[in-house]
């Protein structure tokens, strides 16, 4: 398990999320975990859910809709639009979940090469309102963040 540390921000005051977290891997590799539906459907999520991809076009202007299942009967489906995709770079795209519906937020992940075959993931998240933001904080998506990640660091050393 990795000892990289996930970092969860919400500002005092303002409808944002920051979440930032490096790993042991260059780059392309993180890039194409996050890209490549096969490699999604492997860590995306918490310890114990499945995960269904009904659509996963990453490309500007391309969309996505997958749903989790937590093995208890429980289903949380999520979809989006991508509205940039710089490979190795950038990804901005909104992000929905259907139980709440009308609440989508803008996120921008970003890549950067720390040298040494590692990179830091920052991802940023504005929200139609503090509410919404909020609301998403007390859903427990930190955990659910910091497992997806651990699972991340497996898929990335080939296990």
């Amino acid at each position: 398990m990795s000892t990289n540390p996930v970092t969860v921000t919400a500002p005092e005051g303002v409808p944002f999320i920051e979440i930032t977290r490096e790993f042991d891997a260059p780059v392309e590799a993180v890039f194409r975990a996050h890209t490549d539906p096969g490699l999604v459907k492997q860590w995306l999520g918490p310890h114990g859910y499945d995960m269904d991809i009904e659509a996963y076009d990453v490309r500007t202007g391309g969309r996505y809709r997958y749903v989790h299942s937590d093995g208890s009967g429980g289903s949380y489906a999520f979809n989006g639009v991508f509205h940039t995709v710089r490979p190795n770079e950038t990804i901005i795209q909104t992000f929905e979940y259907e139980g709440v519906p009308d609440s989508v937020s803008i996120q921008t992940l970003t890549l950067e090469d720390l040298g040494g075959g590692r990179t830091r993931l920052t991802g940023h998240s504005t929200f139609p309102s503090m509410e919404a933001r909020d609301g998403m904080i007390s859903s427990n998506m930190e955990k659910g963040v910091t497992e997806g990640y651990e699972r991340l660091d497996e898929v990335l050393a080939g296990r």
